[in-house]
């Protein structure tokens, strides 16, 4: 992992198309809008749920979706859901 990145986000503008579908998806405002192709403004805010990559139809962003912020919340989530559930028996 390169010195200064936390997460696993990937973005080549060379392959974006400007659709904008990064920033409207992005639950934290990774992505703006910008004059060329998105601009990847917050890497660091990035909680890696995978919404960009899959909302990108040229495949400009690519994320492991099953580490991070995001994958800890679903997590830990799904284990509070399994643990408080009523007994069927």
């Amino acid at each position: 992992m390169e010195k200064g990145k936390i997460n696993t986000l990937q973005y080549d503008p060379g392959l974006c198309n400007r659709c904008g579908m990064c920033s409207i998806v992005c639950p934290h405002r990774v992505f703006a809008s910008g004059e060329k192709s998105a601009l990847l403004v917050d890497r660091d805010s990035c909680m890696e749920c995978g919404a960009c990559q899959l909302n990108c139809a040229t495949g400009a962003i690519r994320v492991d979706s099953n580490v991070g912020c995001a994958s800890a919340m679903m997590k830990a989530a799904l284990k509070w859901r399994k643990s408080s559930a009523p007994c069927c028996a």
